[in-house]
């Protein structure tokens, strides 16, 4: 066997039970010539070439390959890493590619993230992939069983706000209960605000012939046919019912995920009800207001139960309620966890404070912190790959956690104001047939199902 074919044999093989850190010598044990091959899928779009051009600044990151639906990104890519191979069908990329990289980066939209991922995963890639982590509820499940299937592949979610000192504080502060029992949570977004990731009037214009050099089948993947529509591609398919998730599941991860890294006990939730206008159709409707439900056993909440209040279009909660003076939120995307000691409150951006008897303190001069040292969100997947410990946020079981709650709180817009009891174990509404049989999975196009990974 050759040294390059043991290293990348080693670099499947990976990680601990947590799928943080794999199981090899440090990265700086490494000659430069050894280097973690990365497949690219979703160049450029709205965040793939920035993922792709940090990922590529790690010093043990080689694009190996590139692929993209859009001749225009491919192009571009390519002359930006010449050496890589390219293709337009990311299932042609693991059928005649797979033993040319070790990693994969995918950044497509929402639709196409779990046959992408879960493909990746059963060729015992490691993973990036885009949030939400995935689009239909059924997948989450997919997703937990190819990692217990494949312990040691190192996963991220793109949540690169994570960075930030003031949410990793906010992080240790709600796990030391030093604000006491927590009672409830209210996280909220101001998307979708604007026209260009959305099409934020919903118009539905007339079919037309797809942009030249764009595959449009391939974009489409596992959704049904349907013709091409400006107003979609390339960044407007969050409005879609069918490709995007609309605000909700667009910032979910942004702005719940301090909730679930700080709460372990928030396992899977048990109901949800979103307000909305009207029904979802061809679009997401807007606005939205959604509570989700979770069952608890623990100290280290004051009550049974533990509703977590999500909203879009800057829909914030009454700071008076919450004990808070008249004044203005830092940020249109914040979280704040009410606990029975204090208010914690958050920015995407990171700005933290915490408020205890109208009183308030900067988070981040909170005593017993430890230090936040540098970190790069993309750098930090890279760097469990070969071994070296870095803080990773967010590895897919978390994401799969956050996630649930998000698209909960989108796919519930189907029965506004109907409350709908969530049972994740057998993948149902326990009392609602109907939302069982059309908002929790889809039916695949044939040629783009994810996989079994076993």
């Amino acid at each position: 066997m050759s040294r390059t074919t043991s290293r990348r044999s080693l670099l499947r093989a990976g990680a601990g039970a947590a799928g943080c850190a794999a199981v090899l010598p440090a990265f700086g044990r490494f000659s430069p010539m050894e280097k973690v091959n990365v497949l690219s899928i979703g160049v450029v779009g709205s965040i793939g070439g920035t993922d792709r051009k940090q990922v590529a600044a790690h010093p043990a990151v080689r694009i190996a390959g590139l692929c993209d639906v859009d001749d225009g990104y491919l192009q571009q890519a390519a002359a930006e890493h010449p050496d890589a191979f390219t293709c337009k069908d990311w299932r042609q990329a693991f059928a005649e590619h797979a033993d040319e990289f070790d990693a994969v980066i995918v950044s497509v939209p929402d639709h196409s993230h779990a046959p992408v991922m879960l493909t990746a995963l059963a060729h015992g890639k490691h993973v990036y992939g885009q949030k939400p982590l995935v689009h239909q509820l059924a997948e989450l499940a997919m997703i937990d069983a190819a990692m217990a299937a494949r312990p040691g592949l190192v996963t991220q979610v793109g949540n690169q706000r994570m960075v930030y000192p003031g949410r990793r504080a906010a992080v240790e502060i709600l796990r030391s209960g030093v604000l006491g029992a927590a009672v409830e949570a209210h996280a909220w977004t101001g998307s979708p605000s604007g026209t260009y990731y959305f099409n934020i009037d919903r118009v539905l214009s007339e079919p037309q012939e797809p942009p030249p050099g764009l595959d449009w089948n391939l974009w489409l993947g596992p959704c049904p046919e349907a013709p091409y529509r400006d107003l979609l591609v390339p960044l407007k398919w969050r409005s879609w019912w069918d490709y995007g998730t609309g605000g909700l599941g667009d910032w979910g991860v942004h702005v719940l995920d301090v909730i679930f890294f700080a709460y372990d006990e928030l396992t899977s939730p048990i109901a949800v009800v979103t307000h909305a206008p009207e029904p979802a159709g061809v679009f997401h409707p807007y606005p939205c207001r959604a509570t989700v439900t979770y069952a608890v056993d623990s100290p280290r909440f004051a009550r049974r139960f533990f509703p977590i209040h999500y909203s879009d279009r800057n829909q914030a909660p009454s700071r008076a309620a919450l004990g808070l003076p008249a004044g203005a939120w830092s940020e249109e995307n914040m979280t704040v966890v009410v606990c029975e000691g204090g208010v914690l409150v958050l920015s995407a951006g990171g700005r933290l404070e915490i408020w205890r008897q109208g009183e308030r303190t900067d988070g981040l001069q909170m005593p017993g912190l430890p230090e936040f040292p540098e970190l790069n969100h993309w750098h930090a997947w890279v760097d469990n790959i070969v071994g070296k410990k870095t803080e990773l946020r967010t590895p897919f079981p978390d994401g799969v956690r956050i996630t649930e709650a998000a698209l909960l709180a989108v796919k519930a817009t189907r029965f506004p104001g109907q409350e709908l009891r969530w049972d994740r174990a057998s993948l149902s509404f326990t009392n609602h047939e109907e939302a069982t049989q059309t908002i929790v999975r889809r039916e695949y196009r044939e040629g783009f199902a994810p996989p079994t990974v076993a």
